[in-house]
């Protein structure tokens, strides 16, 4: 495309939460957007309209730093019809982390929460025979690092879902639908090894879930992860692609 995407960012966080905007900062930067291109709508205020949708290139589903889609809300269910209506229009979607969750829960998918196998930091996934031929998934190889952090995991994908990647201990880490320009990781392509460590800052709760005592010692284990921050623009151009 000869300009710049516009992009919507569906978030879920309350007014104080200063990983709101941080986040904002961090998909301007792996998307390549430009300053004011990312429109924003919390979807703890309700669905966003049609015509907001179609006013825009690319949706994206972000995290949550203080709601669950196991513990829910009020707001859970139109958030997750919104979600729907995204598929079935085959508005191109990328999300990531809660809305990973979020969009495999909406689609008919299982999620939930289990502590012990919280994944938080820096972890290594594995791509399955479909993640090595996707196109956008594939130039990773077969083993990336990413950066995560959750501790709700999806349990079964939604109907039609292709699995793209695996860790360890958690199959579904990734997925595609083979009919629509919509992909969703379990992990944050758009952190960065800086952005990462801004998080835990902010939730220092997570780090005895890594082994780590201070955050000294997680800055310390931390590395770049280029790989799985390069998936973002693959994916503008795969799905924008004319």
């Amino acid at each position: 495309m000869s300009d710049l995407p516009r992009f919507l960012l569906l978030q879920v966080r309350e007014p104080d939460d200063a990983m709101g905007a941080h986040e904002i900062r961090c998909f301007t930067r792996a998307l390549e957007a430009g300053d004011g291109n990312i429109q924003i709508f919390d979807l703890l205020s309700g669905a966003p309209s049609a015509a907001l949708l179609d006013s825009v290139d690319v949706v994206l589903i972000g995290g949550s730093g203080d709601h669950s889609v196991v513990r829910g809300g009020p707001w859970l269910p139109g958030a997750l019809d919104g979600m729907v209506g995204l598929y079935e229009s085959g508005k191109p979607t990328f999300a990531s982390c809660w809305g990973f969750q979020a969009l495999a829960k909406a689609l008919g998918g299982e999620v939930v929460t289990d502590r012990d196998r919280a994944e938080v930091g820096t972890v290594s996934l594995h791509l399955t025979e479909a993640g090595k031929v996707d196109p956008v998934f594939g130039p990773l190889g077969p083993d990336f690092q990413v950066h995560i952090g959750h501790e709700d995991i999806v349990t079964h994908l939604p109907p039609g879902a292709t699995l793209l990647a695996s860790s360890d201990t958690i199959e579904n880490e990734a997925f595609c639908f083979a009919d629509k320009p919509i992909y969703a990781t379990q992990f944050h392509p758009e952190l960065n090894r800086a952005d990462l460590i801004a998080r835990i800052e902010r939730y220092p709760t997570y780090l005895p879930l890594m082994g780590f005592a201070t955050m000294d010692e997680f800055r310390a284990s931390t590395p770049e992860t280029p790989g799985a921050e390069a998936l973002m623009l693959r994916f503008i151009d795969h799905v924008l692609a004319v």
